[in-house]
C-alpha cells in the first residue's frame, strides 16, 4: 500500500504518523501550488500560543496568482524569513530539552539557499525522519492522479491524503494524537502542530509517539 500526500514545509506530526504508517509515500509533484496550506507553511508553539511559519513564493522569480505546477515554484529569498523563522523557533523551543541537539542540521537545510520549494520541503522532510527514527521511502509522482479516482478506488493501492492533512481541513484527524511534554503548554497539551515540536521535546523517543 501507497501514501499519496502533498509536499509540506516542516509537517505536521500526523503527517509523519502517516509515513511511518505506510512506509512507501509518493509526494506529490505534478499538482498546481496551492496557497493557504501545509506547502509553505508551519504550525509551532510560542509562549504566545500557536505561531504560523509562512515561506514566501514565486513562480520564477514572478508574481503569480493560480494554476502553477508545484515544481515551478521559488522560494522568494527578498525577504529575511529564514532569519525570522530560525529566531522564532529559536525562541519557542531553545528551552525544549532536545532542541540543541537537532537545531544545527535543521538549521543548515533552513539557510542552504534552495530555490524549488519542492525539493527545499524534501530535504527538510527526510531529515527529519532520520531525526525520528521513522525508516520510509520517498519518491515524486510522475503523473496527477484526480482526488476522485482515489476515492473511487480507481487505484486501490493508493491511500490519497493529499487534502485530508491541510489546515482547512474540517473532518476528523488522521490520527488521535499522544500529548507529548511541551514548553509552552500552560492550558494543556496543544495538537496540530510542526513535527518540530514533538522532536525538540521528546528527541529519540518522538517514533513512539508517531506508530
Amino acid at each position: 500500500m501507497q501514501c499519496l500526500l502533498s509536499s509540506a514545509y516542516l509537517p505536521p506530526v500526523e503527517y509523519f504518523a502517516a509515513i511511518a504508517k505506510y512506509k512507501n509515500v509518493s509526494i506529490e509533484a505534478c499538482e498546481n501550488y496551492q496557497k493557504q496550506s501545509y506547502r509553505n507553511r508551519c504550525t509551532i508553539l510560542t509562549a504566545s500560543g500557536k505561531m504560523n511559519l509562512n515561506i514566501p513564493v514565486s513562480r520564477g522569480g514572478d508574481n503569480f496568482t493560480h494554476k502553477v505546477p508545484i515544481s515551478e515554484i521559488e522560494i522568494d529569498y527578498s525577504e529575511d524569513w529564514v532569519i525570522k523563522h530560525t529566531r522564532a523557533l529559536e525562541a519557542a523551543y531553545m528551552n525544549s530539552p532536545f532542541f540543541v541537539y537537532y537545531k544545527d542540521d535543521l538549521f543548515k537545510i533552513l539557510r542552504s539557499g534552495e530555490r524549488s520549494l519542492l525539493k527545499f520541503n524534501t530535504l527538510l522532510t527526510k531529515q527529519l525522519l532520520q531525526f525520528c527514527g521513522v525508516k520510509a521511502e520517498l519518491s515524486f509522482t510522475t503523473d496527477y492522479l484526480m482526488p476522485s479516482s482515489a476515492e473511487a478506488g480507481v487505484c486501490e493501492d493508493v491511500v490519497d491524503l493529499r487534502e485530508r492533512i491541510h489546515p482547512k481541513w474540517k473532518g476528523e484527524s488522521l490520527i488521535k494524537e499522544k500529548p507529548h511534554w511541551q514548553v509552552f503548554a500552560e492550558q494543556g497539551f496543544v495538537s496540530g502542530l510542526s513535527v518540530v515540536d514533538l522532536l525538540f521535546n521528546e528527541g529519540p523517543d518522538s517514533i513512539s509517539f508517531l506508530v
